[in-house]
């Protein structure tokens, strides 16, 4: 039995359109270790059921009534930091992205979704990744090939810290980055732990968001 199997990843869906959100409950119930633990009709309710049954990811629509997607997902990243938000939206322009990152999300798709790619998001961003659809990862490839403005607190870390977060914004799981770099995976967390307190963030797409200058 696998690790997922024995300890299920749980997910809470935050969509307003009924029949998206009941679809994407249904793909998480049929995905093997996976549960849902939450269908939430707006940021308001997210906000107040999240930081209670703390899933491990949030998958997160950005044009919800009321409240935002992205100020839901500001506000859930200091209630509830240990639940990594995925956002499936429509909009793929380049503000909405970066906004959703520096906010403290952890992974950007569009819809509509397959089944498979949605599993394959949920099960990547409780690695350490960042998925993210094709069209997304280029443009943010895209703005990390052009050079980010001077940044004070990113010119702070040192020269390993500054090794870390490049290979962050490009991707790479925390295991990928010992790989590269020839260190434990426990050193790569210490090295993020600094990361974050340096640039005074909480999660891994505020990081990635500020040291492209978004």
């Amino acid at each position: 039995m696998s690790k997922t199997e024995n300890n299920p990843i749980t997910v809470a869906v935050v969509e307003d359109d009924a029949q998206v959100r009941q679809s994407l409950a249904d793909i998480l119930r049929r995905g093997p270790g996976v549960v849902c633990v939450g269908e939430h009709g707006n940021a308001e309710e997210a906000v107040r059921e999240i930081p209670r049954t703390k899933p491990k990811v949030a998958l997160m629509d950005i044009n919800l009534p009321g409240m935002s997607g992205v100020d839901c997902v500001r506000r859930l990243s200091e209630l509830a930091p240990q639940t990594q938000v995925v956002m499936l939206t429509v909009y793929d322009n380049t503000e909405a992205i970066f906004k959703s990152l520096a906010a403290g999300a952890g992974g950007y798709l569009l819809k509509p979704i397959g089944a498979a790619q949605l599993l394959s998001a949920v099960r990547d961003v409780y690695a350490g990744g960042v998925p993210m659809t094709s069209d997304i990862a280029r443009k943010v490839l895209q703005t990390f090939k052009e050079p980010a403005p001077s940044n004070g607190e990113t010119e702070n870390l040192s020269p390993r810290e500054q090794e870390v977060l490049n290979f962050l914004a490009k991707g790479y799981l925390y295991k990928e980055i010992a790989d590269q770099l020839t260190i434990s995976y426990g050193s790569v967390h210490t090295y993020i732990e600094r990361i974050f307190k340096k640039l005074h963030v909480r999660s891994r797409g505020q990081a990635v968001a500020k040291y492209l200058g978004a």
